[in-house]
């Protein structure tokens, strides 16, 4: 860690069943704090565990996943202020249940949307595709959708600067070849982008 830690800005831990348990999660994301990490945990994925909990506790920025949440795991998320980062498109690959995005809103916690881009469970990097998903199946209006797919991101990573548009902010967005962001979640499967801009400049 003292050697990573001065060339990345967070640590994950992967609290579940059949990974590492809440004590190895613990000492693993304590020792990045120390190092000036910003915790994240990948929780409650497959079954109800201590993973949202252990988020809680430690202040991390995120909890992904948060497929199967307890009342008590939802109340410690918003109090917490632990974002939960929804992933549909790996539900929607495992057939698994999806995340219940419409009572984490419902109670106030902030709700980030994710690709989990990855070759086992959700090898998409459509992020149209999960805000569609996260419209269809996790019961998001296609604006609660895009404003997780942005503002929530940015909020997962605890960067201010980014995910929306504001004096200040780096000027990272995309122009819409359609009328309305609705869009995205109304066409899915097609590409609506227009123009990229990074940093107030098209790429």
């Amino acid at each position: 860690l003292d050697a990573c830690a001065p060339l990345a800005s967070g640590v994950d831990a992967f609290c579940e069943q059949g990974a590492f348990d809440v004590d190895q999660c613990r000492r693993v994301l304590s020792a990045g704090i120390a190092r000036g990490l910003t915790a994240h945990v990948h929780a409650n994925q497959l079954r109800p565990g201590p993973g949202v909990q252990l988020a809680a506790e430690l202040g991390a920025a995120s909890a992904d996943h948060c497929t199967h949440v307890t009342d008590a795991d939802v109340a410690a998320l918003r109090e917490a202020d632990v974002t939960a980062v929804l992933v549909p498109a790996a539900e929607f690959s495992t057939r698994s249940p999806y995340a219940p995005a419409r009572r984490l809103l419902d109670a106030g916690v902030t709700v980030a949307l994710a690709t989990d881009c990855n070759p086992g469970t959700s090898y998409t990097t459509s992020m149209p595709f999960v805000i569609a998903l996260a419209c269809r199946e996790l019961g998001m209006t296609p604006m609660e959708a895009v404003h997780a797919a942005t503002l929530g991101g940015a909020s997962a990573l605890r960067q201010g600067d980014i995910g929306h548009l504001r004096v200040g902010a780096r000027g990272d967005l995309v122009i819409l070849d359609a009328p309305s962001p609705t869009y995205l979640a109304y066409r899915p499967g097609v590409d609506l982008v227009d123009v990229v801009l990074v940093g107030g400049v098209a790429v």
